[in-house]
């Protein structure tokens, strides 16, 4: 009881630190482009430090050490698969994107093909990072209710809080600080403690070679299907995902971006190694454990010595959190900028409203927004039970639909705007509508919404539609080419404004 006490004690120590964090990144937030997107100002470590945060979550951290305890070293590949996306994303369009001086993803579509039909997808991508907010803070809610013994909706409310509270007061500097201490503490839990802790346990690689099947140690272990599952989710999601480009758009320099997203996702892949060796030394050292994704917890309790434990689960909590406050300030930013304007349109306002031109009124402004949507997610994450449907269905519209615009419009030169919309409005139709054929005649959960067939079906019609119209329509604008060429070489110092006018800002 002592024991969990004091583990508890440290948990609550660094949730306090984490709202320390958002009056320090209050004091550093002068308008909208520190409060978004941190000024545009990190340099390597801390660049490193907050990308890696960001993208090692829950799912990387408990559900890794998960899979390591159910399938051994191949266990790893979920997270070999997140790294690897981080890698293609570094080295291959991150000065790029870096470059375009925007902030979100629908603004790169309308630089690139000049036409305001792309920024429906401001809306998929809302439902995307809005959801994976509340995925993520009913994760970090179920270390709490271990811990403290809280009700689920309680756990929730608290944890939900406390990320919006740093989130919205700091915006991206809180985050960015509160990241970069989730990062030293989730290394230092994971590379330093449980691996060498739970091994030693395990009586080494000796002791384990002896107590488990051979299988364990193949790399394939977990199926050649299941690999390729994790590639296609996890390595195209991040290509595209609001809450990933928005870490690019803080970096100070086409190379911090490049390089420090690199050593990232390189960092990503030995976490995703190190999470698969302990859950396999745990299926040693505690071998009747039923969930797979209580082991991460079961190690730190009753293997690890009293204190180091709480570390360990204050590790866990950090991953989640991270992961929280990152889609949560990428969803307040896609609303802002890119949602609020377009349906604004519609009823025939001006998209721009607000104070243009006050810093002070536009960041607080931008706190309206974290502070609005980090509500409806803590909300979600407590009514809506199987909040991952709802992400599922709104990651493979966001694939399915989006990733060809995107990815076309970065590689391709012939791509349009007639071809981009009609990319996204095919891969979209197959995609939802596989999704229900398939839920309707669905034998296990397996069948359905979870199938990965809507987003392979989806990102062939999507191909097809962008080659095809594209180069039965006229080319884009020489205008356009021409502005986007230029931001693309860096020659354009101007940022584009978070909540442009209809069509632009094409310059």
């Amino acid at each position: 009881m002592d024991g969990q006490i004091l583990n508890a004690g440290i948990v609550v120590a660094y949730l306090v630190s984490m709202l320390l964090f958002g009056w320090w990144g209050k004091s550093r937030t002068k308008n909208n482009s520190d409060y978004l997107v941190a000024g545009r100002r990190l340099g390597g470590v801390l660049y490193t430090g907050t990308m890696a945060a960001v993208v090692l979550g829950g799912a990387s951290t408990v559900g890794g050490v998960g899979l390591g305890y159910k399938f051994g070293f191949s266990g790893m590949w979920l997270v070999v698969a997140i790294g690897t996306g981080v890698l293609v994303l570094s080295l291959f369009f991150a000065p790029t994107l870096q470059r375009l001086k925007i902030y979100t993803v629908a603004q790169m579509l309308t630089l690139r093909y000049g036409v305001s039909a792309t920024k429906v997808s401001g809306i998929v991508m809302l439902a995307y990072t809005l959801m994976l907010c509340a995925t993520s803070t009913g994760a970090y809610a179920t270390i709490l209710v271990v811990l403290f013994g809280w009700e689920r909706w309680v756990a929730i409310a608290i944890g939900g809080a406390i990320v919006l509270a740093y989130s919205t007061i700091g915006g991206m500097w809180s985050i960015t600080l509160a990241d970069m201490a989730q990062f030293v503490i989730k290394t230092i839990g994971v590379f330093l403690l449980m691996l060498p802790f739970t091994w030693n346990q395990a009586g080494g690689l000796e002791g384990i070679r002896e107590r488990v099947d051979a299988s364990f140690f193949d790399i394939g272990g977990i199926g050649a299907q299941t690999i390729i599952t994790y590639f296609v989710v996890y390595t195209l999601g991040l290509l595209i995902g609001q809450d990933i480009w928005q870490r690019v758009f803080t970096a100070r320099t086409p190379k911090v971006a490049r390089w420090g997203g690199t050593t990232a996702g390189v960092y990503c892949i030995l976490y995703g190694v190190a999470g698969a060796l302990i859950g396999m030394a745990a299926s040693v050292a505690l071998p009747n454990i039923e969930v797979k994704d209580d082991v991460y917890a079961d190690v730190a309790m009753n293997i690890l010595p009293i204190g180091i434990g709480g570390i360990v689960l204050a590790a866990a909590v950090a991953a989640m959190m991270s992961t929280a406050s990152g889609t949560l300030i990428a969803a307040a930013t896609v609303a802002k900028a890119d949602v609020v304007p377009f349906v604004r349109s519609w009823f025939g306002k001006p998209a721009h409203h607000g104070h243009a031109g006050n810093p002070e009124h536009d960041v607080q402004g931008s706190r309206w927004y974290v502070l609005g949507l980090g509500v409806v997610a803590i909300v979600l994450a407590i009514v809506v039970h199987d909040v991952v449907a709802a992400l599922t269905i709104a990651y493979d519209i966001l694939v399915g639909g989006l990733l060809i615009p995107i990815i076309g419009g970065l590689l391709w030169k012939r791509g349009t705007g007639l071809g981009a919309a009609a990319a996204m409005a095919a891969g979209t139709v197959v995609t939802l509508t596989t999704m229900i054929v398939l839920e309707a005649n669905a034998k296990n959960q397996y069948d359905g919404i979870y199938a990965n067939e809507p987003i392979y079906y989806g990102l062939i019609a999507a191909l097809v539609a962008y080659v095809a119209v594209s180069l039965l329509s006229r080319p884009t604008d020489p205008a356009v080419v021409a502005a986007w060429n230029r931001r693309v070489a860096g020659a354009v110092a101007e940022e584009v404004p978070v909540e442009g006018p209809e069509g632009a800002p094409v310059r």
